[in-house]
């Protein structure tokens, strides 16, 4: 099920419609209030958000979805006329998983959809990273420093994933955007940001993630512990 967030009846219907054709389930909600009610009980695969809504707009959504320990890990595509690199920006350091700036075509946004959808449904390995005081269970989705849990955001996840991955090897910056953005991949900046908010939010062991200029990034090496 895929919940679209729009107050404007046209692109709701619109977009409604096309991911109807393309078999997707979608409920639609024209307010956050909707929308609250509705996940109360009811948690979607995927949120198409738009950011300019009545009563709340759509960044706040998302700040409240991340805060949640029930919501925050879906995935989120942000649908806003805003098209500058500071709201896209603002967005993703929020937590949100793409963004598509209106107008936009449909082929586009279902095929930005099912990246995203891709990349979450991708099922890692039984294998437990261990990196100095880093502990990563892919499995089980446990992320901790020093014992204590860590709380990513679905973008820094997989930057994290995908670096683990690696093990040791250095990662190209065109690398990283493809597989944690998809197709449609972001700018260059949209990687250096996620990638500084992962190494604050990993603490004293985010100067694992090394920077090789130039090239791109890696994490750890021969240290690494199944």
């Amino acid at each position: 099920m895929i919940y679209l967030v729009e107050d404007d009846d046209n692109i709701r219907k619109l977009v409604s419609y096309a991911l109807c054709k393309e078999g997707f389930n979608i409920k639609e909600f024209s307010s956050p209030i909707e929308f609250w009610n509705e996940i109360k009980n009811n948690v979607p695969k995927l949120i198409l958000l738009d950011i300019m809504l009545p009563n709340e707009d759509g960044l706040s959504v998302l700040k409240r979805l991340r805060e949640k320990p029930k919501t925050k890990d879906i995935p989120v595509i942000m649908l806003t006329a805003k098209g500058s690199e500071f709201d896209k920006v603002t967005g993703l350091d929020m937590g949100a998983d793409d963004y598509i700036a209106k107008p936009f075509g449909m082929t586009e946004l279902i095929s930005r959809i099912r990246a995203v959808l891709r990349r979450y449904e991708k099922t890692h390995t039984d294998k437990i990273y261990k990196i100095g005081e880093l502990y990563v269970n892919p499995a089980k989705h446990i992320i901790e420093v020093s014992g204590e849990s860590i709380t990513l955001s679905y973008k820094e996840y997989s930057l994290l994933m995908v670096l683990l991955e690696a093990e040791g090897n250095v990662v190209e910056r065109e690398t990283l955007l493809t597989k944690v953005w998809g197709e449609f991949y972001a700018e260059s900046r949209t990687l250096d940001v996620h990638i500084r908010n992962l190494r604050v939010k990993l603490g004293c062991t985010g100067h694992l993630i090394q920077t090789i200029k130039g090239i791109g990034y890696k994490i750890g090496g021969a240290e690494n512990e199944q």
